[in-house]
């Protein structure tokens, strides 16, 4: 089975720890995922940042994956906002667009359950490890040789993965470890691992307020 191809869709797997039943970490994944679109959309030639706002840079091709489409048309449809803004921006329905277009993909099955007995619910389950699995390599290899060659979005993913602190592609340890290469990697991503970090300390300093 191929990757995936988009980079909200990667991290959205990446997100889940190797054999686990859910995601199991305490990185707004919401936001985090609207950053990763936000940055597949850069990468694509389709966004660009024009005095520290996202503009639409050219026309989307007919065949966009639907969630970066989505994303897109929002930007396009309004006034001009920083990233931060964007970023944030009806972020809790991205989890769910993410997911839904997985188990189309035939990467996630949904485990119907009840939340408390009572409520009923979904639960992605990664059809196939191996895939993360990959993933993970493709990741690892961001660690080595120039940073320039590293492709862009092993370096969003990296420069994402840290500033949303997603331990299940860094740990502290290899944070910290790591410090200087995940500061040429984000410099190379551009201005949405900033966004994001700013977005993630609001959403907390709001819920612990």
């Amino acid at each position: 089975m191929d990757l995936p191809e988009t980079l909200p869709g990667k991290l959205y797997l990446l997100a889940y720890p190797p054999d686990a039943e859910r995601q199991r970490n305490r990185t707004p994944l919401s936001l985090l995922l609207r950053a990763a679109a936000l940055t597949d959309l850069l990468q694509r030639g389709l966004l660009a940042d024009q005095d520290g706002r996202p503009q639409p840079d050219r026309p989307a091709p007919s065949r966009l994956d639907p969630v970066l489409r989505t994303v897109l048309d929002q930007i396009a449809e309004s006034k001009p906002h920083g990233w931060e803004y964007w970023v944030r921006r009806n972020d809790r329905a991205i989890t769910h667009a993410v997911r839904d277009r997985l188990s189309e993909e035939g990467y996630l099955d949904l485990r119907e359950y009840r939340v408390l007995g009572l409520f009923p619910a979904l639960r992605p389950l990664p059809r196939d490890q191996s895939v993360r699995q990959r993933l993970g390599a493709e990741i690892e290899a961001a660690f080595t040789g120039p940073a320039q060659q590293v492709e862009p979005w092993r370096a969003a993913a990296i420069a994402l993965a840290a500033a949303a602190e997603l331990r299940t592609v860094l740990t502290r340890q290899r944070q910290r470890a790591e410090q200087a290469r995940i500061a040429e990697l984000t410099t190379l991503t551009g201005p949405v691992p900033a966004a994001l970090r700013r977005a993630i300390r609001a959403r907390r300093a709001a819920y612990s307020g």
